[in-house]
């Protein structure tokens, strides 16, 4: 079990935002956590990176139980995020974005991530080494997030809002990256939209509302029940 949320309860200040909320990911598993906007979603994810203090509940990554651990320890343990909005640094080019990071905080991969796979997955990145990170396109800040996260070599890679705010085209590749990613055995958490995306990609689903978990299942079940995507989706 590379992740395992158990009752999980968080929030800000006083406001509580999340109820209870148990999830768990198996090594090579590739699951997403669905929801409309303010239900919880990031809330999560700032909870599991240690951004927001635990109420009740424990959270497990990799065997060990990490109430405590600040983000920058639970980082080097092996959990990575591609952001939301990307982040990339404007005063490095893409080839510092892709070696300041490299790490091997997975010991059990075959093929470590490097810079020069990262050029091999995103060719356009090769193209654009030499670029400072604000002088990339959307679509090639997000290829830049994604390397740098792999390059971590993480044991799970996290994705809040990935193919957010990208031209289809652009967008397409990124779903055949995580896609090889898959292939590849690594597990992934996503957070996005793009449902019937997803539903090709991942193996278990989870859909927040009000900060609680209201259902989850496979892909089969979630596109046998389209009731489902209406009251809880807004699709």
């Amino acid at each position: 079990m590379i992740l395992e949320v158990k009752h999980l309860e968080s929030g800000y200040g006083a406001s509580q935002v999340l109820f209870g909320v148990d999830l768990s990911i198996q090594s090579g598993q590739v699951v997403t956590v669905l929801g409309r906007n303010g239900m919880g979603k990031s809330t999560l994810l700032k909870t599991l990176f240690g951004a927001l203090p635990i109420k009740k509940g424990e959270v497990f990554f990799a065997g060990q139980q990490i109430n405590t651990w600040t983000t920058d320890k639970i980082a080097r343990a092996g959990m990575a995020i591609v952001p939301e909005g990307r982040h990339c640094f404007p005063n490095l080019t893409v080839k510092e974005h892709l070696t300041a990071f490299v790490a091997h905080r997975n010991p059990q991969t075959s093929k470590p991530w490097t810079p020069e796979r990262v050029f091999e997955l995103f060719p356009r990145l090769r193209e654009r080494q030499n670029n400072m990170g604000n002088q990339l396109s959307g679509g090639e800040q997000q290829m830049l997030a994604i390397g740098r996260a792999l390059v971590t070599n993480p044991k799970l890679l996290i994705l809040d809002e990935a193919s957010e705010g990208l031209a289809p085209k652009i967008r397409e590749e990124i779903w055949q990256c995580l896609d090889v990613l898959r292939a590849q055995g690594q597990t992934i958490l996503i957070i996005d939209k793009y449902v019937q995306r997803l539903m090709r990609l991942a193996d278990h689903h989870i859909i927040l509302e009000k900060g609680q978990v209201v259902w989850q299942g496979d892909s089969a079940q979630l596109g046998a029940d389209p009731t489902l995507w209406e009251r809880y989706l807004g699709v």
